[in-house]
């Protein structure tokens, strides 16, 4: 059986640096093959990342990283995605529901469910303009409305699994990833990471 390709859990690391990517990227895919969860061998069939146009495709071990789904199942590639980007979880780009301030703790309601379904485009556009300068140059702040404390914007908290980093692996219609391999993941990066799940 061939997994369902639209489906995908995937790891950003938050911290490491533009410059740092490619290399520990590298190192990750070398680690994973070395374990026989990936392949060498790459593949852009049932995967469909923003910012990689093919993935790694499963090794003999993958199902020690994943929870039984059935021994008929085939997941899809694993795209690693180096460079920085906003990444959303869920369904679609839709803003996050809210911003929490790295200096107070304060929250910023950018979407104000259940009165507003969409974000408010003058609460949004101050981060937005921040995570655009980031990507494009390393750097981008956004001023706190409650403590009016200027802060990077990666060191903004987010709702709703948002999550920016130079980073990310996106596991194609695979069964849910096991907490321990996330850990192992985690601990490997040796960076804080965001885990989330989306579908196309």
């Amino acid at each position: 059986m061939r997994g369902v390709g639209d489906f995908f859990e995937r790891i950003i690391d938050l911290d490491v640096t533009a410059a740092e990517a490619g290399s520990l990227a590298d190192r990750t895919v070398d680690w994973m093959v070395s374990h026989g969860r990936l392949r060498r061998e790459t593949s852009g069939e049932a995967m469909y990342s923003l910012h990689a146009e093919t993935g790694y495709l499963p090794g003999p071990e993958w199902p020690g990283i994943a929870r039984e789904w059935g021994a008929d199942w085939i997941p899809g590639p694993v795209a690693v995605i180096v460079g920085r980007h906003a990444h959303y979880g869920g369904q679609g780009e839709i803003e996050p529901a809210w911003a929490g301030c790295p200096r107070c703790g304060a929250r910023t309601v950018i979407i104000d469910y259940p009165t507003a379904w969409e974000a408010d485009p003058e609460v949004w556009r101050p981060f937005a303009t921040a995570i655009e300068s980031w990507e494009r140059t390393g750097s981008g702040t956004a001023t706190c409305p409650s403590c009016a404390a200027a802060s990077p914007i990666t060191e903004w908290t987010w709702a709703d699994e948002f999550a920016l980093g130079a980073l990310a692996l996106d596991f194609w219609g695979w069964p849910p990833l096991t907490d321990e391999f996330v850990a192992e993941l985690t601990t490997f990066l040796a960076h804080r990471v965001e885990h989330h799940s989306g579908k196309f």
